[in-house]
């Protein structure tokens, strides 16, 4: 099964870039049926309010399932006191199975941290190319898996692809996604050192195709196994809460190539 691990979904407030305007999945989940994408993680826009901003996204699941699922959208600082009660509502009551955080917003906190630990759910961590705080926080909460989106930096810093995959090497708990990855060799580096089973595909849908985000996946020239997990087998194996043994692939990572 493929499963797109980065889309966002529903409105926004700001109304200073498509990011924070609307996040429409009409044309989205065409794209996305038409590239053979079966489910896809979803959450909120940028809004000034993410809890109503996580309700709207359940409505949205709940129109599509079980197409898609649902991530809730805290802001570290804003919600701060209440992290706990917002993600216990969107597990309970919504179902959604991991908690979404932008740097932007503000830097991770320990309550998000808590909240993930308590309720057994991953964390995708936007680090917005400050890679730095990784190193304080992530070896805090071994039990907690936390997705870096965009190989650490979605605006093309090549020196955040470069610190996270040394990070990653060092805290087993840390993973990647692919999403709006421009700088392919990066991509290629992450999956030659650390294997295929920590690097998650991701799309940003809906403002990025899906299918383009799929195929440079599939520009890798990996090998069958290793391509579905990368696609789905990753991001499926930790919203099941699963921590399964690493198993030994049937390539060389010297020998990733693409076609």
């Amino acid at each position: 099964m493929i499963v797109d691990g980065h889309c966002h979904a529903g409105t926004g407030d700001g109304f200073t870039g498509p990011w924070d305007t609307r996040a429409p999945l009409g044309d989205y989940l065409r794209r996305a049926r038409a590239a053979g994408i079966a489910r896809s993680v979803v959450f909120a826009a940028f809004a000034g309010d993410y809890a109503s901003a996580n309700a709207e996204v359940a409505e949205i699941c709940r129109a599509h399932a079980p197409r898609l699922i649902g991530f809730a959208f805290v802001h570290a600082k804003r919600d701060a006191g209440r992290v706990g009660v917002m993600v216990e509502e969107a597990v309970h009551a919504y179902g959604f199975r991991g908690i979404k955080v932008h740097g932007i917003d503000a830097p991770i906190t320990r309550e998000v941290f808590d909240a993930a630990r308590r309720f057994g759910i991953p964390i995708l961590y936007d680090v917005a190319g400050k890679t730095e705080i990784l190193e304080l926080i992530v070896p805090e909460y071994p039990d907690v898996d936390v997705i870096v989106p965009h190989l650490g930096s979605f605006a093309d810093d090549w020196r955040a692809h470069q610190r996270l995959i040394d990070q990653m090497m060092r805290l087993p708990n840390l993973y990647t996604d692919t999403a709006g990855t421009r700088r392919f060799d990066y991509v290629v580096q992450a999956i030659r050192r650390l294997g295929p089973r920590r690097v998650i595909f991701g799309s940003d849908g809906p403002w990025l195709h899906p299918g383009l985000e799929l195929h440079k996946i599939r520009l890798l020239g990996l090998p069958p196994e290793a391509e579905r997990e990368i696609t789905g087998g990753n991001v499926l194996r930790l919203l099941r809460r699963e921590r399964a043994p690493a198993r030994r692939f049937g390539w060389v990572p010297h020998t990733l190539a693409v076609r």
